[in-house]
């Protein structure tokens, strides 16, 4: 009985990522979302990697309270902040594109779980959205993930190839969108850049996101000649 229950997931799931793949704009949606966690995650890493505090909210809150006493755990504060940068930077290879996938969602399960266990208010719903990413992520590389079931390569569908993106122009627009993440995300946090800048850094990504999105979405294809 489970194991008819585990191959009919198993079939529901390959059924899934092969539609899924089937489709270039998903794809470009899977591409965003893996450089939006890493933007959101690189940066906060680095301050805990730094030992520096993540929050000014008062100790005596329960939430700033909760993040004191991480921030005292010394060694504990600066792994949790490896995790992130690590799971940031594999999740940007195409290689190891998988195994930031699961340790994000690691990552965002405790933290889904944390903002609903203290008063974060509209937190949760912004966390949930993001485990939520992860685990399309995950169904995304499916196939690289089912002998963690215990399933072999017989059953599994034939996948169509994965799609590119539309040149030069457009691949472009990502890594710059990216590059302007980051440095946005690390002037809010005090890291490399000073604060004053985020605005421009912030009118940088929507730029590069405005590119990649009529690049990706609105850019017709040369008719070859007959």
């Amino acid at each position: 009985m489970m194991e008819d229950s585990v191959h009919r997931l198993d079939r529901l799931a390959g059924a899934l990522q092969r539609r899924a793949r089937s489709r270039p704009i998903l794809y470009r949606l899977t591409l965003g979302t893996r450089v939006l966690l890493a933007v959101g995650f690189i940066p906060t890493g680095m301050v805990k990697l730094l030992g520096r505090r993540f929050t000014s909210m008062s100790p005596e809150s329960d939430i700033g309270g909760f993040f004191e006493t991480l921030y005292r755990s010394g060694p504990y504060w600066r792994f949790l902040g490896l995790a992130q940068v690590l799971a940031g930077l594999l999740v940007l290879s195409r290689r190891a594109a998988t195994l930031g996938a699961l340790a994000f969602f690691a990552i965002m399960l405790n933290v889904f779980f944390i903002t609903i266990s203290y008063d974060f208010r509209g937190t949760p719903v912004v966390t949930g959205l993001m485990l939520l990413a992860t685990v399309y992520l995950l169904l995304w590389d499916y196939d690289r993930l089912r002998g963690l079931f215990g399933l072999g390569a017989e059953g599994a569908l034939e996948l169509p190839p994965e799609p590119r993106l539309g040149g030069r122009p457009e691949r472009g627009a990502y890594v710059a969108g990216l590059a302007c993440g980051l440095a946005f995300f690390s002037a809010m946090r005090g890291l490399l850049v000073p604060p004053r800048w985020g605005f421009w850094f912030a009118l940088g990504c929507l730029l590069s996101f405005l590119v990649a999105l009529w690049c990706g979405l609105f850019r017709r294809k040369r008719r070859v000649p007959d």
